[in-house]
């Protein structure tokens, strides 16, 4: 068997790339065939893999899946007819060529690792499409928004966030660390060769394995979206307060208000995802009281100072990080997830001190449910002021926050998030 030099590889040795490649396939199957999302997928993909070969592997599924339309294009460029959309071997193309055009693997290694994925299968077919491309030197397109996306968030935002969209697609997005000290930003900000947008946060470019960086064992950071921090800050200042995390986990924001001196309480309705919150909470040394609840059946103990609802979504707006999203929600259905949004906002809005804060956000992108949600009763907007916000995002006329995919895209980007602040009365 071919090894990933093009030698042949003595029986029973391993192919140096071809367990990544194996994995590869198998999720991009998942993806775009199945409809399954990536990372739920991921441990059972990577098992008895080595650290190199899944770091491999998750940069080939995201090549493939940030430059699907380009791949495939150039692969029913060489064929005499088009592949089936969901065979295996196309799967297998889209890998080797996503190998060679986007991590330079070298041409005759790229087909050595990817034809015994072909076994019983059209190998030469493979290698000749392969050959083809690659003795043309051919090259991806940039990237685009699949089309109904494209079109929905043209009409949504204009054509210019549209493009900026694909801009965003085409790039392996940073990795944004969330402070646990905002007051020690420029001292992290050297020693991790980092950016900053803003007090309490340090950004690295493309992604990074955090567990090896300074200060992850510490628990002085930790990984979170610039956008994705927004709701939190906006509570304003926490100390002292009965704070309420609303769909909490994995505990981003519930880090955040922990470290601000608040008394959190972290409620999610998923036990595997509070997991994660209490492994987090126990690297930061950051305490906070778990609840497994659903929210809408759950009643507090004592009203809370301020509530945090970051409500479960379409996540269309983490689309840079999760570009399986585009391929999974073509035909989104929101209207179920508006209907528990609606009831968590209401809920929420009678759990408040008479004139307590509460944040409503969501990591999407679509009008919605963001814009288009209707008041909480018994609560009145609470406008959210300029200087409250980073440099180069202000608040819209209403006084709430809308990320785009435009923001801060010289950069690095963010996530698309909508925000909006509400005050109980006294």
């Amino acid at each position: 068997m071919p090894d990933g030099t093009g030698r042949i590889a003595a029986q029973g040795t391993p192919v140096p790339g071809l367990a990544a490649r194996r994995a590869a396939v198998q999720l991009l199957h998942g993806v775009t065939v199945l409809g399954r999302p990536l990372d739920p997928m991921l441990d059972r993909a990577f098992q008895g893999m080595s650290q190199p070969d899944r770091g491999l592997a998750r940069n080939l599924v995201g090549g493939v899946l940030r430059n699907l339309s380009g791949l495939d294009a150039l692969i029913d460029s060489a064929c005499a007819r088009p592949l089936p959309a969901d065979s295996r071997a196309r799967q297998a193309l889209r890998v080797a060529l996503a190998g060679r055009l986007l991590l330079d693997t070298p041409p005759h290694a790229a087909i050595a690792t990817i034809l015994p994925l072909l076994e019983g299968g059209p190998r030469r077919l493979a290698h000749g499409v392969l050959s083809t491309l690659f003795r043309t030197e051919a090259t991806l397109p940039e990237p685009a928004l699949p089309a109904p996306w494209a079109e929905r968030w043209a009409k949504a935002w204009g054509p210019a966030e549209a493009a900026a969209a694909s801009r965003r697609l085409a790039a392996i997005p940073p990795t944004d660390l969330c402070l646990a000290n905002p007051a020690a930003t420029d001292e992290w900000v050297d020693r991790l060769g980092g950016t900053s947008l803003m007090a309490g946060h340090v950004r690295l470019p493309g992604s990074q394995s955090v567990e090896g960086l300074a200060g992850f064992d510490g628990g002085q950071w930790w990984v979170q979206d610039v956008a994705a921090s927004l709701p939190a800050r906006l509570l304003g200042d926490v100390r002292g307060m009965r704070v309420l995390d609303l769909c909490a986990a994995p505990g981003g924001k519930t880090l955040q208000l922990a470290a601000a001196g608040a008394a959190v309480t972290a409620l999610d309705i998923s036990a595997s995802r509070l997991k994660r919150l209490r492994s987090n909470l126990e690297r930061t040394g950051l305490k906070a009281e778990i609840v497994q609840a659903d929210a809408r059946q759950w009643q507090p103990d004592a009203p809370f100072d301020a509530i945090l609802l970051d409500a479960p979504c379409s996540a269309t707006g983490t689309f840079g990080r999760h570009p399986d999203l585009l391929y999974l929600k073509a035909s989104l259905d929101l209207a179920p997830l508006l209907a528990l949004q609606r009831d968590l906002r209401n809920a929420a809005g009678g759990w408040l001190k008479p004139g307590g804060r509460l944040v409503y956000a969501v990591c999407s992108l679509e009008p919605a449910e963001g814009e288009g949600v209707t008041p909480i009763a018994g609560l009145t907007a609470d406008p959210v002021r300029p200087e409250e916000l980073p440099a180069g995002l202000s608040p819209t006329e209403q006084g709430t926050v809308r990320t785009l995919p435009s923001l801060w895209g010289d950069a690095g980007g963010a996530d698309g998030f909508f925000i909006a602040r509400y005050r109980a009365s006294l």
